[in-house]
C-alpha cells in the first residue's frame, strides 16, 4: 500500500491539528459577533481559568460554548463514530478518554454555576439551525 503514512509522517500530520481558533470555532464566532454577542476566548474568565478551556466564554451570563470536532471528541454523527483502521486501538483509547474529560470538565463547569452548549462540526451545516440554538442558550435564564 503506498499511500500509508510512516509514523513519522503521520506524526507531523497530527502535530498540525490546531485545538483554538479552527474553522468550524470561527464561524461560530463570527455569527455571534455579528449579531452583538461580546465574548472572551478559550476559558479565559477575569482572570480565572476555567475547566476544559471553553472556547468561548460570557461571563456576565454565566455560559460557555464547546466547539468541538465530531471525530476527536467522539460524536455519536457518522463523522464521529469512524474507527481508523490504523492503530485502531491507541485511536479508540485516545478518544475514549477525550470523552471522559470532556464529561467530567462539564460536571466540573455546571457544578461551579456555569451553563455549557457544545456545538458539534457537523451542525453547522445548518448554519440557521446553529444561529437559533445559540441564540436560545444565549437569552435563557
Amino acid at each position: 500500500m503506498a499511500d500509508r503514512l510512516t509514523p513519522e509522517q503521520r506524526s507531523w500530520n497530527m502535530s498540525r491539528i490546531r485545538g483554538k481558533n479552527t474553522k468550524p470555532e470561527l464561524l461560530v464566532r463570527s455569527l455571534l459577533h455579528a449579531k452583538g454577542y461580546r465574548y472572551r476566548l478559550h476559558g479565559a474568565s477575569r482572570g480565572i481559568k476555567l475547566p476544559g478551556n471553553p472556547d468561548l466564554v460570557f461571563a456576565g451570563r454565566r455560559k460557555v460554548i464547546f466547539v468541538n470536532g465530531c471525530f476527536w471528541h467522539f460524536h455519536d454523527c457518522k463523522v464521529g463514530q469512524h474507527a481508523p483502521k490504523a492503530n485502531a486501538e491507541f485511536w479508540e483509547t485516545k478518544r475514549a478518554r477525550t470523552r471522559d474529560r470532556d464529561a467530567s470538565q462539564r460536571r466540573q463547569l455546571e457544578n461551579d454555576g456555569w451553563e455549557v452548549l457544545t456545538v458539534w462540526e457537523c451542525e453547522l451545516k445548518d448554519m440557521s439551525a446553529v444561529e437559533k440554538q445559540l441564540e436560545l442558550f444565549l437569552t435563557a435564564g
